[in-house]
């Protein structure tokens, strides 16, 4: 199944599947029948763009696929052209960029090419390639659907495994690949190149103009497909580790398939009249034959009325397999559709069967369902059925549904699925039903392991994905990811317990997770993400990747408000975080207004997300912002002693009692900490997420922590938000911009100033009185203990409310007082290098803190500050402890403490 994007601009300009029938003759002016062929081809060109260029390049590592297609044309015409941009990508995959550069002078966000001008377009998307019938398959939508001057597909695998077979087929024009059994040896299309080695592939598919002909006078109508797969292990399956994130793979093989009881529950409605209950029928044939003689089964028609051919199930023998088909075979398409009533009695035949021969633990029961409809007939209100299903198959039957046409409740048929252990599948009325069939059971037909369940320690291992699995089928693949707690492991215990058709499985082993490369560039390959940011971690993108589709399942199954309400929150924060487009996000274009000093005037277009946060840019590379927004760079900005840098040390000064006090927090990697927390009163929020470094040699630290990205949220007078990381800052104020950190410039809007001096610092001003600067740390040649961040420093608190918390607000409006330990002289030694560290405590907000005489580098890292220095990170200084300030996610606004909370602020809420 496809997901078709469309960014409609106007006129087509790479059909989508609703319009792949239309050519592009179609847009031409309406001429007479007898003018020449070559007259009418001439008069199309002049009022068509003409797509100069078409290429599609993907990095697959480690399964886990990063794809971006660019797509670029040329208006030849001596008028204005309106154009669209359309691209079907998986269902799977989730966008992480769409820009839009024009060549023109002044930048617009317009759907119309000027003549003679030229436009671009690039959209990129990520996606977890799914295993099946033993198999990872590559597509890439073809359909430029004209012949385009340059056309290219280029693919690149890195799989450290190992390649264990590489395949790239014809072009396909179907919208579902590979469904059926079988390979296709007819062998790649013309021009495909491919170079692999043991680890590493290569494949290049560039036809030329008269290539490109040759497969189709009109232009290419099809879709790229690579199919490969890995060597892997009898074992425990493969663990690959990468800066603090780890993947396991497992796929077991060669073991006894488990029995399987199923019940095939066929729709047999008036709307199948027709191919779609002949297709379907061919395909049960089909399926019946390929039954083992360990299986039980039954089938079920249901209309208006409930057909049971058996009210038990039987044996495969050759007798019932040919009695079932007859059976089949009889049903004709009459009457509504109770697909509660279908459900309820396939359950009870599978729970007597599994009652009355203690089967449970030695087979799988399994219901196929197919509809090509809406419940019409008995109880027809969805939740109702959901409940009804999940209350008899109490998650001991998986169903399996397969909606066939448009006119299909696909949401009821996803949900029976998800609360049901099982898949669905989608076919499209065009398509064979039958073939589409087959394939979907070719992937659960031979169930090897039940009840499978993934541990790792607690104490190594934290935000893993799911671990427990009811079924295991041949062919696929069972994938968990997460964070180990200690980056300097040296190894992971892992534990697999499941159940087969023999005996109780249990499988255990350490792996090492020693320093491992699995990420970083292929050889030749471009980069999955571009020269513009850091590469990524493709194993912290795999498992973002899962856990938002993790928490899409589940908010699709719930059904409390609350749950699903906090479910769509998590969701919706780590797709912003991670700049994925899904259901909780959405991507719009908006066109600039006049100059005026706005947000717009600095990138000319932006893309914005909802129903909240925003997700992703789309921006005019090509236009610089105006010479009054240029700025110069200014490294050695002046700025507070109250800050966060470095380690990271806190440093907060008292003005008024001249008193420099400092500590440090040693957090974990991927910890979010509240820095300022004052959303009720002033409407101002600062949240710092942390990043992991190995600690120097011979250090007292086991890791380093620093600050990746700083989160500024502002809820008054509107809503804006800041995202700034040492490479750019993501400003949504109204309008969405990506602001590079390699360039100066400043934008403002609605009480909010962001100045970017470009790779030293970024200021930001909000309503005039509170201003903040985040100062950038970059390494040309980082040492393993070296990362580059972010220090933040309060310049100016006057706007900020006598209520401000978080680990540095809660000191904005307060006065310290140093007294002398009993029996000790208050001194401060002359220098840094005094043989006694000087020791005093510290009274601030009632509390009596030992502090120690220090110096500490800030103004990065070019000048010293003297101050106090508070142990054990900052226990007795802080209100709380540490894990008080710690953030759900890097948009969470909330101001509560935990239970070490002062008794004055407990309850308090936002």
């Amino acid at each position: 199944m496809l997901l078709l994007l469309g960014l409609c601009l106007g006129l087509p300009l790479c059909a989508g599947a609703q319009g792949e029938a239309r050519s592009w003759g179609d847009t031409s002016e309406q001429v007479g029948l007898r003018v020449p062929r070559q007259v009418r081809l001439l008069q199309r060109l002049k009022t068509k763009p003409l797509m100069t260029e078409f290429s599609v390049k993907s990095t697959i590592i480690s399964r886990y696929a990063f794809t971006t297609v660019s797509c670029r044309m040329l208006n030849r015409a001596s008028e204005d052209q309106e154009v669209e941009f359309q691209m079907q990508i998986p269902a799977a995959a989730f966008i992480t960029n769409f820009t839009m550069e024009k060549g023109t002078e002044v930048f617009r966000a317009s759907s119309v090419i000027p003549s003679k001008d030229k436009a671009a377009f690039f959209l990129s998307y990520e996606e977890l390639l799914q295993r099946r019938l033993g198999k990872y398959e590559h597509v890439v939508s073809v359909r430029p659907q004209q012949l385009a001057g340059r056309l290219s597909v280029e693919v690149n695998i890195l799989e450290p495994s190992g390649i264990a077979s590489l395949q790239v087929l014809p072009l396909h024009n179907s919208r579902q690949k590979g469904s059926g059994r079988g390979e296709d040896d007819s062998g790649p299309p013309p021009s495909t190149v491919i170079n692999q080695n043991e680890t590493f592939a290569k494949i290049v598919f560039k036809p030329s103009v008269v290539q490109q002909a040759k497969i189709a006078q009109n232009g290419i109508l099809g879709d790229f497909i690579i199919r490969y797969d890995v060597n892997r292990g009898q074992g425990i399956g493969d663990i690959q580790v990468l800066n603090g994130y780890f993947v396991h793979y497992f796929a077991p093989k060669d073991l006894p398939p488990l029995p399987k009881n199923v019940v095939f529950v066929l729709d047999s409605s008036a709307s199948m009249v027709g191919t779609k209950l002949r297709q379907t029928k061919d395909a049960l044939f089909t399926i019946l034959h390929d039954l083992r003689p360990q299986d039980r089964f039954s089938i079920i028609g249901f209309s208006s009325r409930i057909k049971v051919w058996k009210d038990h199930l039987i044996p495969v023998t050759p007798d019932n397999v040919r009695d079932g088909k007859i059976y089949i075979h009889h049903l004709s398409p009459t009457g509504g559709t109770d697909i509660n009533g279908a459900l309820q009695r396939a359950i009870a035949l599978l729970n007597n069967y599994v009652a009355q021969d203690d089967a449970e633990d030695r087979s799988v029961s399994l219901i196929i369902f197919l509809t090509d409809g809406k419940p019409t007939v008995g109880e027809t209100h969805t939740l109702t059925i959901l409940n009804n299903t999940r209350e008899a198959a109490r998650g001991r039957i998986c169903i399996f549904t397969v909606g066939i046409g448009n006119d299909v409740d696909f949401r009821l048929l996803e949900k029976l699925s998800l609360e049901n252990c099982g898949l669905t599948r989608r076919v499209h009325e065009e398509e064979d039903a039958g073939s589409q069939l087959i394939g979907f059971y070719d992937e659960i037909r031979t169930p090897l392991l039940s009840n499978i369940r993934v541990d790792y320690p607690a104490s190594a291992v934290e935000h893993a994905t799911k671990t427990l699995f009811p079924n295991y089928f041949n062919g696929s693949e069972i994938v968990v990811a997460g964070q180990l707690v200690d980056r300097q492991l040296g190894q992971l215990h892992v534990e697999v317990t499941a159940s087969n058709s023999k005996k109780f499985v249990i499988l255990k082993t350490d792996v090492p997770v020693g320093p491992q490369k699995v990420g970083g560039d292929p050889p030749g390959s471009p980069g999955p993400r571009g020269d513009s940011e850091e590469d990524p971690n493709p194993l912290e993108r795999l498992w973002s990747y899962l856990t938002v589709k993790e928490l899409l399942s589940s908010w699709l199954q719930s059904n409390d408000g609350r749950e699903k309400e906090r479910l769509r929150q998590r969701a919706q924060a780590l797709a912003v975080s991670r700049r994925f487009l899904m259901p909780f996000t959405a991507m719009k274009l908006k066109k600039p207004g006049p100059p005026s000093g706005s947000l717009e005037e600095a990138h000319g277009v932006a893309a914005a997300v909802g129903p909240e946060p925003v997700l992703q840019s789309l921006r005019g590379a090509g236009t610089p912002p105006g010479p009054a927004l240029e700025k110069p760079s200014e490294p050695r900005i002046k700025i507070s002693k109250t800050s966060v840098d470095g380690d990271p040390h806190f440093v907060v000064d008292f003005p008024l009692s001249k008193l420099t006090v400092c500590f440090n927090i040693d957090g974990q990697p991927g910890d979010i900490l509240r820095l300022v927390s004052d959303h009720v009163d002033s409407g101002v929020t600062v949240n710092g997420e942390l990043i992991g470094a190995p600690a120097p040699p011979n250090g007292h630290k086991k890791q380093r922590t620093y600050f990746s990205t700083i989160t500024i949220l502002v809820n008054k007078p509107e809503r804006s938000y800041l995202e700034i990381t040492p490479n750019r800052v993501i400003l949504d104020g109204g309008d969405r911009l990506v602001l590079p950190c390699n360039r100066s410039v400043a934008v403002g809007s609605r009480g909010l100033e962001v100045s970017v001096s470009a790779n030293a610092n970024v200021t930001v001003t909000i309503q005039g009185s509170i201003a903040f600067v985040i100062l950038i740390h970059l390494y040309k040649k980082p040492a393993p203990f070296q990362r580059n961040h972010l220090g933040f420093y309060i310049s100016s608190s006057k706007g900020l409310s006598g209520n401000c918390h978080g680990l540095l607000g809660q000191f904005l409006n307060q006065e310290a007082e140093l007294t002398a330990e009993p029996g000790r002289n208050l001194t401060r030694p002359a220098s840094s290098q005094a043989a006694e560290p000087s020791e005093a405590v510290l009274k601030v907000k009632g509390h009596r803190v030992p502090v120690v005489w220090k110096q500490r580098k800030i103004y990065n890292g070019e000048e010293q500050v003297d101050c106090w220095f508070a142990r054990n990170s900052a226990a007795k200084l802080i209100d709380g402890e540490y894990r008080d300030y710690l953030a759900s996610h890097p948009f969470d606004t909330d101001m509560t403490l935990g239970p070490g909370m002062p008794e004055g602020l407990r309850g308090w809420q936002p």
